[in-house]
């Protein structure tokens, strides 16, 4: 295979991995607290049989925005918004994350869950309970709990010790492999979600600008096809 149609298949690969992540950025555009996926491009080189090198772009680095999202007035009782920056602690199965999806509930037994279930813990790493006689629960700005005037809680705010260095897991889950630390002073709303960082408009043109890239490349490989099968006639003859 010549060096031209390695380059361009490397570049169309990297493509249909953009298009996929800007279709999930889409299809989650609606998703509370989801934070929007990217790609970058970076060049990869490889060494050719002729002493030279070879240079194709390759798509292989996933980035994520932690941009805030908008913050929407829900009236729920157990919405919290985080603004500014930070994340919800969470005891999944496979160990304690972070999310910024404040939409949460009771379970049967009473602990403050997450829309998966997931138990939402305190600042000691805890699963928070509310008392079912809760009616006036009230969250204050640093996440304590409260009923009747009366503290039962504090929501565990934290923020990763290197952004960059998470791992996402499912939709709004993050495993942060560099470690976590308390959040000092953090804000929270109560009665309020934070929307979708995604920019739908942005995200459809983008799409729009990776889809006609990917065509031109498919009309070059098929006609370096259509060259290579006229050489290999013309020799062959």
């Amino acid at each position: 295979m010549e060096s031209s149609t390695y380059v361009s298949l490397s570049r169309q690969q990297g493509l249909m991995r953009e298009m996929r992540l800007i279709a999930n950025n889409i299809a989650n555009a609606s998703t509370t607290g989801y934070r929007q996926q990217g790609i970058v491009f970076s060049e990869y080189i490889r060494q050719t049989d002729l002493a030279g090198s070879l240079s194709m772009p390759a798509a292989n680095i996933q980035n994520t925005s932690y941009q805030q999202g908008t913050l929407t007035q829900t009236g729920g009782q157990l919405d919290v918004g985080i603004e500014g920056e930070g994340f919800f602690l969470v005891a999944a199965p496979q160990g304690e994350r972070l999310t910024r999806a404040g939409a949460f509930a009771l379970s049967s037994q009473g602990d403050l869950v997450t829309q998966d279930g997931y138990p939402v813990l305190d600042a000691g790493g805890a699963p928070l309970f509310v008392p079912p006689d809760a009616s006036d629960l009230a969250i204050a700005q640093d996440g304590t709990l409260s009923t009747q005037g009366r503290p039962i809680g504090q929501l565990g705010l934290v923020r990763p010790l290197d952004a960059q260095a998470m791992v996402r897991e499912g939709g709004v889950l993050f495993r942060a492999d560099a470690g976590f630390e308390p959040l000092e002073n953090p804000t929270l709303r109560q009665g309020f979600v934070e929307s979708s960082n995604v920019d739908p408009i942005l995200q459809v043109a983008r799409m729009i600008e990776v889809q006609r890239a990917y065509e031109m490349g498919q009309s070059f490989l098929e006609r370096e096809d259509e060259r290579i099968r006229t050489a290999i006639k013309s020799f062959t003859r």
